[in-house]
């Protein structure tokens, strides 16, 4: 059987960036996008996940399965409280982007900081992480670090002013923590640069997610 994954996400020009990973994870899956900015813009206006927005992503993610969809990735972290619901309401596999990457985190060091650009990742994220820590029955501290300007930066389309905030909020945080995460798929393209010149692990979501995408993909 081949495979039918949905990417779902809610910043539209992460679609290439997941056409790339699938065309290297999971080349012989189908997969198609369904994409819904609408829901992370509310969310950044009201501050937080309301029940509206939740149900408008639970819709989005049943859709997928009524369009034929095997599996879904769930590409957003500020969503990630909203796929646990949605996992109640369809019948297939929803694998969380960032569940692989802050299950590494607390394995990796005891003092644990979050860099997101978007206030509505903080929260979840962070969340994510204790509670990944509690499974586990190891003690961590996490810290976090919003740096908003690199969000409008990016908004503008100044993706060199994006990238040099982020950098500067990294190596500054990385000399006071044990590992380094990048919550938001948007910042993942600096990993490979802030290895090279953070003095602690780093990591980011899309590859350790498209690893489990594909584990889940040949479960099937």
């Amino acid at each position: 059987m081949t495979a039918k994954i949905c990417f779902f996400h809610t910043v539209a020009g992460l679609s290439e960036r997941f056409d790339e990973l699938a065309a290297e994870y999971v080349p012989e899956s189908d997969h198609f996008h369904i994409v819904d900015e609408s829901v992370l813009d509310e969310q950044i206006e009201v501050g937080e996940l309301t029940p509206s927005i939740t149900n408008r992503i639970c819709t989005q993610l049943s859709l997928a399965e009524r369009a034929g969809a095997d599996i879904v990735l769930d590409t957003c972290s500020s969503t990630s409280p909203a796929v646990d619901v949605a996992r109640r309401l369809v019948d297939i596999p929803i694998v969380k982007i960032d569940d692989p990457m802050t299950e590494r985190a607390v394995e990796l060091g005891d003092d644990i900081h979050v860099l997101a650009t978007a206030a509505s990742t903080v929260e979840p994220s962070t969340e994510l992480i204790a509670r990944k820590a509690e499974q586990s029955d190891l003690e961590r501290s996490i810290e976090s670090t919003l740096i908003d300007d690199a969000l409008e930066a990016r908004k503008r389309g100044d993706i060199e002013r994006h990238d040099e905030l982020v950098t500067e909020a990294a190596l500054e945080a990385g000399e006071r923590a044990d590992v380094l995460v990048l919550a938001q798929a948007s910042m993942s393209h600096l990993e490979p640069e802030l290895t090279e010149q953070a003095p602690v692990p780093v990591l980011s979501s899309p590859h350790l997610a498209m690893e489990r995408l594909a584990e889940t993909v040949a479960e099937l």
